[in-house]
C-alpha cells in the first residue's frame, strides 16, 4: 500500500510537469496585422530593396514579400501556421539573401511553421529556421 501511495504521489507530481498549451496563438490576434522581418536565425536582415514583410487579413489569408511576393490561405492549428497552396511571383532578385529567403518562407509555410506572437514580435520557426518579425502597422 505504501508503494502504491508513493507511485500515486509521483504520478501526480510528474503530471504537473506535462501541460497542454492553452496559450497558443488565435487567428483573430493576427487579423489586419503587418510585420517586418528583422532577423533570420539570429542574424539581422539588411536589404536595399525594401524590408521583407508578412501580413494577415480577417480570413487568415497570408501575404507578403521577401524578394518575390507570396500569398495563400493560412491555417492555424496547435501553434502551427500552414499555407498549403501558396502562390509566389518568380523573379530573380539582385540580393542573394532575398533569393534564399524566398525559398525559406515558401518551405516554412508550405510544410508548417511554429508561430508565436509576443508583444510586437512575431516568430516563425522550424527545426532549421527562425524568422523574427516586428509589428509594423495595420495591413491595408
Amino acid at each position: 500500500m505504501k508503494k502504491l501511495m508513493t507511485l500515486l504521489a509521483l504520478s501526480v507530481a510528474l503530471s504537473g510537469c506535462v501541460s497542454s498549451r492553452t496559450d497558443t496563438l488565435k487567428p483573430q490576434q493576427l487579423v489586419d496585422q503587418r510585420f517586418v522581418l528583422t532577423t533570420v536565425n539570429g542574424q539581422a536582415v539588411h536589404t536595399t530593396t525594401g524590408a521583407p514583410e508578412i501580413s494577415f487579413d480577417k480570413d487568415l489569408r497570408v501575404a507578403g514579400k521577401m524578394c518575390n511576393r507570396f500569398m495563400g490561405q493560412g491555417k492555424l492549428s496547435d501553434g502551427t501556421l500552414t499555407v498549403k497552396h501558396m502562390g509566389m511571383t518568380m523573379m530573380m532578385c539582385v540580393e542573394p539573401q532575398l533569393n534564399e529567403l524566398d525559398h525559406t518562407i515558401n518551405t516554412m509555410l508550405t510544410d508548417g511553421a511554429q508561430i508565436d506572437l509576443t508583444g510586437d514580435q512575431l516568430t516563425l520557426a522550424t527545426s532549421s529556421q527562425t524568422l523574427i518579425y516586428t509589428r509594423a502597422a495595420k495591413a491595408q
